[in-house]
């Protein structure tokens, strides 16, 4: 094992190679610590000093001793843990020396390796958004409520936020604003239940503060779901403590969530209070953008208390959902129920336990809440409380949760041999897509999985096209999950069709922005706080967001082959969402071509032409290649379902046969400008655009990813330039493989010359700022597609740490972002592993990254579960049922149960 030895002091950083395990180093460095570099900067001259250098672990000869992490060190008179950050930096283990005298090198090894791929850890305080990215990046939650990693002791303010978050409560309210109303539909924050702290001889109750906070470690268990937190206290009256505290959600009870909340007096003996509560005072304040309207959307309207039990009740101001949140606080070392006290506040309730103590022994405090809502159908729970209180405990839930994700990384977990931060991170990517969904998969929740998951208020909490990024995991691991989520959007075509009516339009026309009842909830105008007047908002026109449904009722078909979902479902949703494009396309008599008009791409940069007052775009290609696919999809869909069935979607979605044959006609005549080197214009009229020296902008600024700020405090507008947010002119070849998107461009009538995606490749990436995280996703599809490896790893690194290092300068403070989480896991196993679903049988055509030895993951296709395991010499597969896939060019012949071994070309 090749090691590096690591004495990290206040002022120096001490590091030998031993390029074999109990020899002598063969490399020795002396780095002095940079006072007026950051922690992280001084940590990189390591990794500059051992360029070049193969190593497997790092040994920490002087880590200090710590109840939650051996690696912590002591520099330039502050601490860090070493570990993590040299894990993140050089992506090995870190262990100490202790722990390998303990269990020796290699044991010692595997084990914090096996931590490491587990575990989202934090050590130290943070402030501002730094502590609220964390806070988002902790939640814990259901799908039916998430819960931010908030501490314990804290009620929201600059540092911190404890907000509570149940799937589809929003609630609308008006401001009025330099003489606009302005009406915003917001998930709501419930009551914070999760708070307690405690006191010391009944003097004030403790609330966070640097001075107190000695330290404090983070630690998300994903294998279980609970969220530890450690912290040492010494308070000003010398009293010093330790806090230790677990949170669980119930993974199945999904009403339910548990604290426990354990405290070690370790200098004293006196008298401890703990104090719990129900606060009902929050109010949505977790983006600071958002506070100049009216965040208000809370209503207490009773509050109940007993001895050890509390309930608050409550209803929504403007969609008037009932909430009642019940808590019941027990401890195994206060057995008399008179020692626990109850009092109502202002809008909220209070318990309070006292108890005598001695130093250095440890006192257990739980708390269990229970979460109803009068948004779940068929649910008795709201009227239940104390009943669900009554059969919750602490350990109850925490084996629920276990039992839940045990069952859950079964059939989900994506193993990577030869990389731990991707490992971890693809973990904690899979741990949040089932934290904001998971009990959607019931039936009971008229809900759908918003951009920013249940972990903050960013977007309102509103259904984005995110989804499309989003449902193809679910749909290849939990198929009735996605299949929930389609309901959602079927639920809600009436207000679809109401919308394309409004517009003068027939079929439906989805929101860009859905929430309660899928009305459009994208302001019409927004207010500039430079010059304090009212803009258009034209992002509504980004009409694509129902071809994404479209595709999302595809690929779950394709998938699943689930035929009574198509037959009753699907099929008018497809049809709804054509009849609006088959309106919305005028035939256009000089070229011969219909023109889709009035839209906008999925890059959000341009919302008009220059010097234009008619909003939106005029033949967007990425909105056009997607509708002339759909119409394609229900043309061969129309040949495979009953006669009878096809009929009885049609006449819902009102798609009469005259509509049905301009399918063909418009599909095959839609309009794209391409040049002769087969660049595919954004939108008509784009190559007419100047070109921007981006150069000159990064010298000037910096970071430009959201060049179109830039532009406009410049007093210049982003329509007038050639440059995009993120990927838009070619997003069909992320949805899709080469021939399909080629073929239906030239069954448009175009001819693409040879080397035409290296030049569209080329062309967009010089464009792109990547001012969304997604973009990153797709243009590593992209580069990988074009043989750029580097770029395309390089890219897909960025998006799959993006929400660990918020690289968005605080947006993960205000929840994290799913769809790029979701997305990440779609490319490691359809790209890097090669697994592509979108053919009849699965095709397999690896393309690891080289420093990945391993791969192994599972899909549920077509219903036949396949288990995968590939390097770069070998694809490994066995299905539970014969069938046939395809690797290479070949097509082999499964036997169940019994594997496969090709050997491939890498």
């Amino acid at each position: 094992m090749k090691l590096i030895r690591l004495r990290i002091e206040n002022d120096a950083m001490d590091i030998a190679y031993h390029p074999v395990s109990g020899q002598e180093a063969t490399v020795h460095y002396l780095i002095a610590y940079n006072p007026d570099q950051s922690i992280g900067e001084n940590l990189e001259n390591i990794k500059v000093r051992l360029a070049g250098l193969k190593f497997d672990a790092a040994i920490l000869e002087n880590g200090l001793s710590y109840p939650f992490s051996d690696t912590i060190v002591g520099v330039n008179y502050d601490r860090i843990d070493v570990g993590l950050a040299l894990t993140n930096l050089l992506n090995i283990p870190v262990v100490s020396q202790a722990a390998v005298e303990q269990l020796g090198l290699a044991a010692a090894v595997k084990a914090k390796s096996a931590y490491l791929k587990w575990h989202l850890d934090y050590y130290g305080q943070y402030h501002g958004v730094r502590n609220n990215g964390q806070e988002a990046m902790l939640t814990i939650g259901n799908g039916y409520f998430g819960l931010r990693g908030a501490f314990l002791e804290s009620h929201a303010d600059k540092d911190n936020y404890p907000g509570t978050y149940v799937a589809g409560v929003f609630d609308q309210e008006t401001t009025t604003i330099n003489d606009h109303q302005v009406t915003n539909e917001d998930l709501v924050n419930l009551p914070n239940a999760q708070f307690i702290t405690f006191g010391i001889d009944h003097q004030t109750p403790f609330r966070l503060n640097e001075h107190d906070l000695q330290d404090v470690y983070r630690s998300l268990d994903l294998k279980t779901g609970i969220l530890t937190t450690t912290k040492l206290i010494q308070l000003a009256s010398g009293h010093q403590l330790k806090i230790r505290s677990q949170k669980v959600a119930n993974m199945q009870d999904w009403h339910r969530y548990s604290i426990r909340y354990q405290v070690t007096p370790l200098n004293f003996a006196g008298s401890l209070q703990i104090y719990s509560e129900i606060d009902g005072s929050v109010v949505n304040s977790n983006v600071s953008r958002y506070n100049v309207f009216d965040q208000h959307h809370l209503q207490t309207m009773g509050i109940e208390t007993a001895a050890n039990t509390v309930f608050l009740s409550g209803q929504t101001k403007s969609s008037h959902i009932n909430y009642t949140i019940g808590a019941q606080l027990t401890s195994p070392d206060v057995p008399a129920i008179k020692n626990f006290h109850s009092t109502q506040q202002s809008q909220g309730v209070q318990q309070t336990v006292s108890l005598a103590v001695e130093a250095g022994k440890t006192y257990t405090f739980d708390k269990d809440v229970v979460i109803t809502t009068s948004n779940v159908a068929d649910d008795a729970q709201l009227t239940q409380v104390q009943a669900e209180l009554d059969q919750s405990s602490f350990d109850k839930t925490a084996s629920a949760s276990k039992d839940y994700w045990d069952a859950t990384w079964r059939t989900t977990d994506i193993k990577v041999r030869g990389d731990i931060t991707s490992q971890r991170l693809l973990r904690v990517n899979i741990y949040h897509s089932f934290v904001s969904a998971a009990a959607i998969e019931s039936g009971q929740l008229d809900a759908s999985v918003g951009a920013r998951g249940l972990h903050g208020e960013a977007y309102r909490g509103h259904v984005f096209w995110d989804e499309m990024f989003i449902l193809p995991f679910y749909t290849l691991h939990r198929p009735e999950l996605a299949k929930q989520l389609l309901y959602y959007r079927y639920r809600r075509l009436p207000a679809a069709r109401k919308n394309a009516q409004a517009e003068g339009y027939r079929g439906a026309m989805f929101p860009w922005q859905s929430a309660s009842k899928g009305d459009e909830q994208s302001q019409f105008t927004h207010l500039n706080p430079i010059t304090k007047t009212w803009d258009p908002d034209n992002s509504r026109l980004q009409r694509h967001v129902s071809l994404d449904i479209a595709y999302n009722v595809w690929f779950y078909y394709h998938v699943t082959q689930d035929r009574d979902f198509l037959n009753h479902y699907g099929m008018e949703l497809l049809l709804s969402i054509a009849a609006f494009w088959i309106s919305k396309a005028t035939y256009n008599e000089e070229t011969g071509r219909y023109d889709i008009s009035g839209v906008m791409g999925p890059d959000e940069f341009h919302e008009n032409y220059p010097n234009s007052t008619k909003p939106g775009l005029k033949n967007n290609a990425y909105t056009n290649i997607m509708v002339a696919w759909l119409f394609d999809i229900i043309t061969k869909f129309k040949a495979q379902m009953p006669q009878s069935a096809f009929q009885q979607a049609a006449e819902a979605a009102s798609f009469d046969t005259a509509t049905s044959q301009k399918l063909t006609d418009i599909s095959h005549h839609l309009a794209l400008e391409i040049n002769r080197r087969g660049v595919i214009a954004q939108f008509e009229g784009y190559f007419n655009l100047p070109k921007l020296d981006f150069q000159a902008y990064h010298q000037k600024y910096g970071d430009i990813a959201r060049m179109d700020r830039i532009l406009k405090a410049e007093d210049k507008t982003p329509d007038a330039y050639q440059v995009a947010k993120q990927a838009d002119a070619l997003m069909a070849f992320y949805n899709f493989d080469v021939p399909t998107v080629q073929g239906l461009i030239e069954q448009m009538g175009y001819q693409l010359p040879k080397e035409y995606l290296t030049h569209n490749i080329q062309y967009y990436l010089a464009r792109t700022t990547h001012g969304s995280t997604l973009s990153r996703i797709v243009y590593a599809v992209l580069n990988q597609l074009d043989d750029n490896d580097d770029d395309a790893w390089k890219l897909f690194s960025e998006a799959l740490a993006s929400d660990y290092y918020d690289i968005q300068g605080g947006t993960t403070a205000e929840g994290i972002h799913l769809g790029v989480m979701c997305a990440t896991l779609n490319l490691t196993t359809r790209n890097f592993g090669g697994v592509s679903p979108l053919g009849e049988h699965l095709q397999v055509n690896p393309q690891l990254p080289d420093h990945w030895q391993t791969l192994k993951f599972k899909h549920l296709f077509r219903g036949i579960h396949y288990v995968f395991v590939i390097d770069h010499q070998r694809v490994t597969v066995t299905a539970d049922q014969p069938s046939t896939i395809i690797i290479g060019k070949q097509s082999y012949q499964l036997q169940a149960k019994k594997p496969l071994s090709v050997t491939y070309a890498s």
